[in-house]
């Protein structure tokens, strides 16, 4: 019987060992941090861990020509491109995201490639990089990993739409310090300046705030040490902002290119002048609407917050007069739409009686040519807050239309004020879904510490899905950049979860801060994409996908009675400086939108390109022998150009997509150009991350088992799930030596 008992006293220790180790594993999961977060990265540090060494850093050159000055390398508009298939999802999406950009703010546009001679060919090689001008064959433009920021996208394209960098300009010297001994060995090309027969300021003033300009710590040899700094200290947080176009880029671009509008601004009214927009007033309405300042108290504008003086102006209806239900009525001018779809944005606040009533209306063409047509849209009721709100509506709208706003009174004998409006953008854009208004943001950034978070409301898209924003208003726990916004986006559970698909994936979330300039075009809004995969996961939850059901992955959350996802975003999205330099905190408010759509079907965007492609005969580079020309020799380090048969008696690169994708496919390019992840180095499902020019495998892991080694080539069984085989075997030896025994004890007797 001994040998019973130790049979017993082994089971039971290793079943304890069992649900000591299930407990363990339980304990360290509710302990771990329910974040993923992630920093942006600029072009120069993404460029070097990547071992390119390029002109300017960013910028494949051709030596016959100079995009700036040669007016033969201008693009016609729109520009062919074609996104390759070996961009990332989240890439092509930020792209197109990108390109809106460009349209909202100049002439510039942009259509899918349909055999032309000139296109561009956005691709994912190693680093962020571009060609400058067009150079009427189709050339490449890189967004290669850690590109694919909205910021980054837009300089490039600049790049390619003929622009230098900033720092580049002759008189350079008279507005930045330039610390040689800061420079890392090798590099200090790319701090050289060029005369005015090689850049052009197009008679713009330096730019600090350009989107163009390198940041102060771009190719430091010490972390701590900046390589250029502002004369005027002021700018030292400001150079290198990766947040959008400054005024002047957008002034140079209208310039190079003689832009007089835009294409998707349709109209924009500040109530600045007299003439406010050339809107008129209703005529078979009760009353009007009337033009104010805001130097009477309590009524401070939108657009200047009351700041100067014969300046600030609104549009105000008082509703504490006259009869209940008088209206008043203000309409644009007639508006010529060229999309299907557009978006009205504007300001307003209601502080005269709860039953008063602001109507948006729209008048459509009747099809006899008369703009007479009234469509209601949406009605804004009275909530007797002092406080400027942010309004959206969708209009959609095909042929010429007007929009309207209708205050009507709603009981004037208990009014004290009345209905507001200002700084109306019209956009043929969608309407963000989700909007998140911070009130008293000053106080919040003030009595936070880094850590403390906000979260907003649960928001739905088109799908169903329902997600939510997290804030940290001073940055994570042990944040590496004190001074900075942090926001991750997360799913909430909700009401259509049953039917929908689960994990979800390919979607894109953008998360943008709103710079409330009144002027759309000059908004420096700071915006951050990411596209949900089946990739994206966490230790927190074992090794599941963050994206899967929020009541399978997730936490509970108290305050909107539903399980919340683990958050993913960034802990240094923008600066306190630029909040306040900016528009950003107007009102003392913090606005945020969100979006969350679907981009699965940009999987496939590559079409065989036709005609003449580039070579790369002539891309120059930094260390190669050639000199960029004899003119620039005395100004320029020495610059070489590639050898001119790259891939003669050399066998063809490995195609990575479909036949004929693009001009770099067919060349045998040198080694900072590959992709050390083509093919696969990861075996069991294994992703590969191209991590400064060298493959590393990042192994799956499931709820039994996970994969560990260089290449995930070993297989490893979790200690809760080893623990119960063992606690199960040792279960089925007691028993039966248990019923050995007892077979035997009744066989004896």
């Amino acid at each position: 019987m001994v040998w019973m008992k130790f049979a017993c006293v082994l089971s039971f220790i290793l079943f304890v060992a069992h649900i000591a180790a299930v407990s363990i594993n339980h304990f360290s999961k509710g302990n771990e941090h329910d974040e993923e977060f992630h920093e942006q990265k600029d072009i120069s540090e993404i460029n070097l861990a990547a071992g390119l060494d390029l002109f300017q850093g960013d910028i494949l050159l051709q030596n016959s020509r100079n995009g700036l000055r040669d007016p033969s390398t201008r693009w016609k508009f729109p520009i062919p491109y074609i996104l390759a298939d070996n961009l990332g999802l989240n890439a092509k999406g930020a792209i197109l995201y990108a390109f809106e950009m460009f349209r909202l703010k100049s002439c510039v546009d942009f259509k899918p490639y349909e055999g032309e001679s000139s296109y561009i060919i956005f691709q994912r090689f190693e680093g962020c990089w571009s060609e400058v001008g067009d150079h009427h064959v189709g050339q490449n433009l890189s967004i290669g990993q850690g590109c694919d920021y909205k910021a980054i996208i837009e300089h490039e394209i600049l790049h390619a739409l003929g622009f230098y960098h900033e720092q580049s300009r002759t008189d350079r010297d008279d507005y930045v310090n330039i610390w040689w001994d800061e420079i890392l060995p090798g590099f200090e090309h790319n701090f050289n300046t060029y005369d005015d027969t090689f850049i052009t300021d197009l008679n713009t003033p330096y730019d600090y705030e350009s989107l163009m300009h390198y940041e102060p710590f771009s190719f430091n040899k010490n972390d701590s040490a900046p390589t250029i700094t502002a004369k005027i200290p002021e700018f030292n947080s400001i150079i290198g902002q990766r947040l959008d176009f400054s005024a002047t880029d957008l002034e140079r671009l209208n310039r190079m290119y003689n832009c007089t509008t835009t294409h998707t601004l349709l109209d924009h009214c500040a109530f600045e002048k007299a003439n406010i927009c050339g809107m008129i007033q209703g005529t078979r309405d009760d009353a009007d609407w009337v033009h104010e300042d805001g130097t009477q108290s309590g009524q401070v504008d939108h657009t200047l917050v009351g700041q100067c003086r014969g300046a600030g102006y609104f549009m105000h209806f008082s509703t504490s007069s006259g009869m209940a239900e008088e209206a008043a009525l203000l309409e644009s001018r007639i508006l010529y739409p060229k999309r299907k779809q557009q978006c009205l944005q504007f300001f307003y606040k209601m502080t005269g009686s709860p039953s008063d009533r602001l109507v948006i209306w729209v008048k459509r063409d009747d099809s006899t040519g008369n703009v007479r047509k009234l469509v209601k849209l949406q009605t804004f009721q009275g909530d007797l807050d002092q406080n400027w709100k942010i309004a959206h509506v969708t209009l959609r709208e095909e042929k010429k239309f007007r929009y309207l706003f209708q205050g009507t009174k709603g009981d004037p004998q208990n009014s004290n004020g009345g209905i507001y409006l200002d700084d109306i953008t019209l956009t043929e854009t969608p309407c963000p879904t989700g909007v998140w208004t911070i009130r008293n943001i000053s106080q919040v950034l003030q009595n936070t510490v880094p850590g403390q978070m906000l979260r907003s409301p649960r928001f739905y898209n088109s799908e169903g899905y329902g997600f939510g924003l997290t804030l940290y208003p001073n940055g994570r726990l042990n944040s590496s950049s004190p001074g900075y916004l942090g926001l991750t986006f997360h799913l909430y559970s909700g009401e259509n979860d049953a039917i929908l698909e689960w994990p979800v994936e390919n979607r894109q979330a953008v998360m943008t801060i709103l710079d409330q300039e009144p002027d759309a075009r000059n908004r420096m809004s700071s915006s951050m994409v990411f596209t949900t995969s089946r990739s994206h996961t966490s230790s927190a939850i074992n090794g599941s996908v963050i994206w899967d059901r929020p009541s399978i992955v997730g936490n509970y959350d108290n305050d909107c009675g539903c399980f919340r996802s683990i958050d993913w975003g960034w802990s240094n999205v923008i600066s306190h400086q630029m909040l306040k330099r900016k528009s950003f905190l107007k009102n003392d408010d913090l606005i945020l939108f969100v979006d969350f759509e679907d981009i699965t079907y940009l999987n496939q965007t590559e079409v065989p390109a036709q005609g003449t492609r580039l070579s790369p005969q002539g891309l120059v580079l930094q260390d190669q022998e050639q000199q960029i020309s004899e003119e620039y020799s005395g100004k320029v380090l020495l610059e070489k150009a590639l050898p001119g048969n790259l891939d003669q008696g050399q066998p063809g690169r490995q195609k990575r997509s479909v036949e004929n994708t693009g001009p770099l496919e067919d060349h045998n390019w040198p080694q900072y150009f590959r992709d050390p992840c083509d093919p696969n180095p990861c075996q069991n499902e294994g992703i590969c991350v191209n991590v400064k020019g060298m493959a590393s495998c990042r192994c799956v892991s499931s709820h039994a088992f996970f994969y560990t080694g260089e290449r995930c080539q070993a297989m490893q069984v979790h200690g809760s799930v080893l623990g119960l085989l063992i606690g199960g075997t040792a279960g089925v030896i007691f028993l039966t030596f248990t019923i050995i025994s007892m077979l035997s004890q009744r066989a004896s007797q």
